[in-house]
């Protein structure tokens, strides 16, 4: 196979030497072996121009205005850590055992992979999350996210700066198992996958919610049957998988970008509703920007946590790309521009059109907007927009969490029968696995259908809450053993290591809110349960 482009596949997690078992790529290869022995690098070989120069072409032109920033998650790279989602499309690429590798099948284009991660940027926390953060804070909850997305964003400049400062890092796995230790690096792996595992339970669980527009029937009835028909469409063939995530993320898109369009119209002429006339005005026109004070506006942080999980993938797929010292500082500063446009615009739209009070908690905010405003025909279209949004998200995480399996079978860190794969090139028992897993939610739903989407989310954002922990400490540490390496590096996290203890500070802060709230505080309680899981399994394992 000829070739234009060669790249690394670097070491994954002290074990394997990755091949390139990249699923998802836009063009199809034939089947062979792709592991190399244990100590080396090996260079794959593609035969098309460079796919991340085709990718950033097409965001910055079909989207100048910034509307779609996500970094594309390019095919040409092998990885540890490859995601795209709603907040969830994590595959990760790390290799093989030296004896026996089967190759995943390579089956997605161009344009599978470039909507997908444009989709990426629009989930189950804006769409169905943010119902319960506006009950709670009210209109101040726009000052929530930008909180908690301006605490992100130093998290965010602090991977950046780890990541170019050693070619070798792929993921923040890597140097949390230099600078912190193996373990750290074991641990926040591990909590990585459960982390998506959470956010696709949530993801399921919001799919019943959303049923229940039109059917009056319990949560859990909708939230199984399609995790069922996702674990049978998975079983298939990854192709059939693109196809669905392509159309699934165009809707998301064109619905976010449209809905804050018709929401700026609607502002700035005045429109009529039956809830009254659209105005600013309506920010602070019931109970003002804190109609709950400052406890309603701490109890919806947990939420706020949950839209903003997966933030970090940006820098760690821009860290794969051709050119990482220019896309991963383009990337991670595009950050802002996401949090203004996506939550804090989106939001500010929905809360200027409706006032706040007349908003459900347990119902997506995007749909009641119209519904409150009396145009109940684009309430369903929204709703019918939402729940595929949400089955797209179950969708990706189910297929991620089965390939980040399977490669934990390769890499000797979980049952070698993850490694197996069906006649369809699908690693069938990892999948079968993490949909059981996953159905837990769907158990939730039955047991606790008013609180199960809380307790999910809590877990997801505390879980997420560690690894941005891990990246913060191990910048700390980098930062003191390598001041020379600091002090060269182009694109320096600002204000350290102060701003990395204020972010952690906040982080610590977080979780005692979140033992506060009665809400929150039994999954806070119940998390550390697979902290404590994981050192022991360490340990054994390294006996």
């Amino acid at each position: 196979m000829s070739s234009r482009h060669t790249i690394q596949a670097m070491n994954a997690m002290d074990k394997t030497i990755a091949g390139a078992v990249l699923e998802r790529a836009h063009f199809a290869s034939p089947k062979g072996s792709l592991s190399q022995a244990k100590g080396q690098r090996s260079n794959i070989n593609f035969h098309h121009e460079s796919y991340t120069t085709r990718m950033f072409s097409f965001l910055h032109t079909t989207f100048a205005m910034g509307i779609c920033y996500s970094v594309v998650y390019e095919t040409s790279v092998t990885t540890s850590l490859f995601f795209i989602s709603s907040h969830s499309f994590y595959v990760s690429l790390r290799g093989s055992n030296v004896e026996q590798q089967q190759q995943l099948k390579r089956e997605l284009k161009n344009r599978h992979v470039q909507l997908i991660a444009i989709g990426g940027t629009i989930g189950t926390g804006l769409f169905l999350g943010s119902g319960k953060a506006i009950a709670l804070a009210g209109p101040s909850i726009i000052f929530a996210y930008l909180i908690v997305g301006t605490a992100l964003f130093f998290v965010m400049r602090a991977l950046g700066e780890l990541l170019l400062s050693n070619a070798g890092y792929t993921s923040f796995t890597d140097f949390a198992s230099e600078y912190i230790g193996p373990w750290a690096g074991y641990i926040t792996g591990w909590t990585y996958w459960f982390c998506w595992i959470m956010t696709a339970m949530a993801d399921i669980i919001a799919v019943g919610v959303y049923v229940q527009y039109w059917f009056d029937i319990p949560q859990w009835v909708p939230a199984i049957g399609c995790l069922v028909l996702l674990l049978m469409l998975n079983l298939l063939t990854v192709k059939l998988f693109g196809e669905l995530e392509f159309w699934f993320a165009l809707i998301k898109v064109i619905t976010i970008v449209a809905l804050i369009v018709i929401g700026l119209f609607m502002i700035f002429t005045g429109f009529q509703t039956g809830a009254g006339t659209v105005s600013v005005e309506n920010l602070w026109a019931y109970g003002g920007l804190f109609p709950n004070g400052i406890h309603g506006f701490l109890m919806a942080f947990q939420m706020v946590v949950f839209a903003f999980v997966g933030v970090e993938l940006v820098g760690v797929s821009a860290a794969e790309t051709a050119d990482p010292k220019k896309n991963i500082p383009s990337a991670i500063n595009k950050i802002p521009l996401r949090i203004l446009l996506f939550y804090v615009g989106a939001l500010f739209v929905i809360l200027c059109i409706n006032p706040w009070h007349e908003m459900s908690a347990s119902s997506s905010p995007f749909v009641q907007v119209f519904t409150l405003a009396g145009i109940p025909i684009a309430a369903g279209i929204i709703n019918f927009v939402v729940l595929t949004s949400a089955a797209s998200a179950g969708n990706s995480g189910l297929f991620s969490t089965s390939r980040m399996l399977f490669n934990l079978g390769n890499n000797k860190q979980a049952s070698p029968t993850f490694a197996k794969l069906n006649k369809n090139s699908v690693p069938s028992n990892a999948l079968v696995v993490s949909a059981i897993v996953v159905s837990v939610g769907a158990l939730l739903s039955k047991l606790m259908p008013e609180n199960a989407f809380s307790v999910v989310t809590t877990i997801s954002a505390i879980c997420f809450i560690w690894v941005w922990s891990i990246i913060l400490i191990s910048h700390i540490i980098y930062k003191r053993k390598n001041r020379a390496l600091h002090e060269a590096s182009i694109f320096k996290a600002p204000f350290t290591p102060f701003v990395n203890y204020l972010v952690l500070a906040f982080f610590a802060f977080l979780l005692v809110v979140m033992f506060i709230s009665e809400a929150t505080r039994t999954a806070l309680l119940l998390t550390p349960i697979w902290f404590i899981l994981l050192l022991i399994l360490y340990k054994k394992k390294r006996k």
